[in-house]
């Protein structure tokens, strides 16, 4: 399984490709980062993040796309700058025809190093063992991108098989009923 992570940043959005399967080595295909300038118009620097995320998905053809949900912060200029760069990953999934998931900050650090708790040095330690990597990925923004694909992988594919178990189920007593 392919999965592309974004940390949603309006100025710095980070982004990163791995590869693996569950129980099996993760592999690193390809992270960075996407920066837009903010003195351009807000519109226009949504529009560049579009253009720039799409052109990540049409290289590396992820099977899904972990993107963190965004909480509340102190800082409502920030947040919302967040909320709008999760808005365009969503939006390119969706347009991409690509299964989207969020993941809660906590969840990302307790699936990555063990604990919810967990700092950020704690996590990029982690990012950089579990993908065999010489050192960790800069900006943070980056190793925060491959911390929420990694999360995926391991956590998210149980929470689809068990989705997917129920909608089954539904369909199967469906049937039984209109029978």
């Amino acid at each position: 399984m392919r999965v592309l992570g974004v940390d949603p940043g309006l100025t710095r959005c980070g982004i990163g490709v791995i590869e693996g399967e569950v129980g099996s080595t993760l592999s690193l295909v390809g992270v960075g980062l996407i920066q837009t300038s903010s003195v351009l118009p807000l519109e226009q620097r949504l529009l560049q993040l579009e253009e720039q995320l799409q052109q990540w998905v049409n290289e590396y053809r992820p099977d899904v796309i972990a993107v963190e949900r965004v909480f509340s912060q102190l800082n409502v200029r920030t947040v919302m700058g967040t909320g709008q760069a999760s808005g365009i990953a969503l939006l390119v999934a969706a347009k991409s025809r690509i299964h989207v998931v969020m993941h809660t900050p906590s969840e990302v650090k307790a699936a990555v190093t063990g604990t919810g708790r967990a700092n950020k040095a704690q996590v990029a330690e982690m990012v950089k063992r579990l993908l065999r990597l010489e050192a960790i990925p800069k900006p943070v923004d980056s190793t925060d991108a491959l911390a929420l694909a990694i999360c995926h992988l391991w956590r998210g594919r149980g929470n689809d098989r068990i989705a997917q178990a129920l909608v089954e189920e539904q369909m199967r007593l469906k049937a039984l009923r209109s029978s």
